[in-house]
């Protein structure tokens, strides 16, 4: 069997009219962005974060006033991840099931990775979110002379003392030093920023990165009891541990840990002794929830997404507490930007952003957290107030200026969308795009960058390669490793159609070998066509003259300095004399019809029959892979009379 290889293009997408079957929406649920869900008949899918009582099909405005669109009516069981592009058009399939296995080297999978994610706005993420080893974070005590550099910023901005009194009520598991070691792991958090040559003032950022979460910190797990002496701003990190649960709990926040759904494949749950899956509700002082996000900042922390969905209670317990704060903080949620990028200035709004409303300063990192209940409206949210109110105090104890004009609050604020400049794509997604020199049906072979989460993340290098065999299980990865000799790469290039008689020019140029030495050349013709030479790159062919259409297949061979060889075959139509003639009785073939087998149709001078069971149901297939003549797949759906 001969070996095919396939070309990574990122061509236009291919869209299709299939719908989804969708659980049913509840209204209690929180829904992360590209989940499905069916309401009063129709299916809905979330643009972004969809929190409790936030019902899709209400009217709006504009577009971007509710994290809902509408997907359509119907069922078919849909693909494991979301997005704008799906489904997948279908595949031509050979009538025995089988698929046609493709070759590609590791390298050139690495290499499309690197190429698609080499642009600014990516490197500066990912230097954002870059983590030290856990054998620095654990060395950190305060005062220690050797601890980080941007520890040591935090420690000379914010003594211990000063903590003790900024968070007088923090339970126990909340410390300074979990604090310096949360930093300690993020070197961007007040870092130096001594690779930008803008002017940056490191302190004041730093001053002003501290105010920004301690804020939240007090929103979100503050005491918030003002019969207390403490002022409610310094009620922060009381909780570490969502109200109403503890550990042994069970029944929450794990529906997406079954192994039926992507997120619990991906990030599969841990398990009680009985089998019953661990529940992920809210811990740390951003309370962080949902295996989905335990199992991302896993991966981050200890390099293995196992260590927090086994144990859930470290994010609690420990250091995590505060360093998953941190992640929250230094991770971008397109297209949101991340809130350090807010603060720090690397995320500047562009004309639309500006237009929403959104634009730096205190506010829009409240819209970054929960912007889609408490921002938007006309008047402040009591919530938002409150954050206002709490950073202006950690502001003043913190030494930040804050300007008159800095805009503090969110409400008339839009929601981040997709044309705004935080709409940065850093998760894989299937490439849906028809390349038609790509065998089995045309597919792309190819992943592409999406905004939405799925299981394969641009931050993660190798994932990329992962995405690829995910979707497109007939890859076979190959890889010299050490300099092992690789087969060459056979590839023709030339008309698809030609005149019978006719002199036609076919070339191997795009032929390659994996270490770049030289390759010999054979070709293979048919009975009845002539060359002069069958061994040079390029193939100067006379055509025969047939009475009627008839279809050559043009063979390549490519052999290394190793004796290592591929092929690769071209299929030509040559015209015949005769013509053709299209019955006047036979209907025009027409996209998506449902045929029955035996059923005639004309099609570009030809007619054509449709197969009988169990193919028939592929004459009414997409055009690109069907249409009777031309498709890729035609023969598996037709009879050409």
């Amino acid at each position: 069997m001969k070996k095919n290889r396939i070309t990574l293009l990122l061509a236009g997408m291919m869209l299709s009219g299939h719908l989804w079957a969708a659980e049913a929406y509840d209204i209690n649920k929180s829904y992360p962005g590209g989940s499905q869900v069916n309401y009063n008949g129709q299916v809905f899918e979330a643009k972004w974060w969809v929190n409790p009582g936030q019902t899709p099909g209400m009217a709006a405005a504009n577009e971007w006033d509710t994290p809902w669109k509408l997907v359509g009516e119907g069922e078919v069981t849909p693909p494991d991840t979301g997005g704008d592009d799906k489904p997948n058009p279908p595949t031509p399939t050979p009538p025995d099931g089988s698929t046609t296995p493709v070759y590609m080297s590791q390298a050139e999978l690495d290499a499309k990775e690197k190429a698609l994610t080499d642009f600014p706005a990516m490197e500066a993420v990912k230097a954002s979110i870059a983590t030290r080893d856990n054998l620095v974070v654990e060395a950190v005590q305060p005062g220690r002379a050797d601890n980080p550099g941007n520890v040591k910023r935090v420690e000379s901005l914010l003594s211990e003392g000063l903590f003790n009194y900024l968070f007088p009520l923090r339970a126990s598991e909340y410390t300074y030093r979990g604090l310096l070691q949360a930093a300690a792991k993020f070197p961007a958090l007040c870092s130096d920023y001594s690779d930008y040559s803008d002017g940056r003032d490191a302190d004041a950022i730093c001053r002003k990165t501290l105010a920004t979460m301690f804020a939240h910190f007090a929103q979100e797990t503050g005491g918030h009891e003002n019969w207390r002496p403490e002022a409610e701003w310094r009620q922060a990190l009381v909780y570490v541990r969502e109200m109403g649960w503890n550990e042994t709990m069970r029944g929450g926040y794990n529906a997406e840990c079954r192994p039926d759904v992507w997120q619990g494949q991906q990030w599969p749950c841990g398990t009680f002794d009985n089998g019953e899956f661990k529940s992920y509700f809210g811990r740390g002082a951003k309370q962080l929830s949902y295996n989905y996000n335990y199992g991302p900042f896993s991966e981050a922390m200890f390099g293995t997404v196992r260590t927090l969905l086994d144990r859930p209670d470290l994010v609690a317990d420990t250091w995590l507490n505060l360093a998953s704060a941190v992640f929250f903080y230094t991770y971008p949620q397109p297209p949101k930007p991340s809130m350090l990028h807010v603060i720090d200035g690397t995320w500047q709004p562009n004309d639309h952003d500006k237009q929403n409303g959104l634009v730096p300063g205190f506010g829009v990192t409240t819209q970054i957290i929960n912007g889609g209940v408490e921002c938007g409206g006309p008047v402040e949210h009591a919530q938002s107030q409150n954050r206002i109110n709490y950073y202006r105090e950690f502001a003043n104890y913190l030494g930040v200026a804050v300007p008159s004009d800095e805009v503090l609050g969110c409400k008339n604020m839009k929601v981040f969308d997709d044309n705004g400049a935080g709409a940065l794509p850093i998760y894989w997604e299937q490439d849906w795009s028809y390349v038609a020199e790509n065998p089995n049906g045309g597919k792309s072979y190819a992943c592409k960058l999406v905004g939405y989460q799925t299981r394969f993340s641009a931050f993660k290098a190798g994932d990329y390669s992962r995405c690829v065999q995910h979707f497109y299980p007939e890859v076979v990865i190959e890889d010299n490793g050490g300099g092992t000799n690789l087969p060459p790469v056979a590839n023709i290039t030339g008309p698809a159609q030609a005149e019978g008689g006719s002199k036609v020019t076919l070339s191997g140029q795009h032929s390659s070998d994996p270490e770049g030495k030289p390759l010999s050349y054979a070709w293979t013709i048919p009975a009845g066509a002539s060359a002069p030479v069958l061994d040079q790159v390029t193939l100067e062919l006379t055509l025969p003259k047939p009475a009627s259409d008839t279809k050559l297949e043009i063979k390549l061979t490519v052999t290394d300095e190793g004796s290592l060889s591929r092929s690769a075959t071209h299929s030509l139509l040559v015209k015949g004399e005769e013509g053709g003639v299209t019955p006047p009785d036979y209907p025009a073939y027409k996209e998506g019809t449902p045929y029955k087998a035996g059923e005639r149709v004309s099609n570009g001078g030809a007619s054509y029959e449709c197969k009988p069971h169990p193919y028939t149901g592929w004459c009414a297939g997409a055009a690109w892979a069907y249409e009777p003549g031309k498709g890729t797949a035609w023969a598996d759906a037709w009879i050409k009379l």
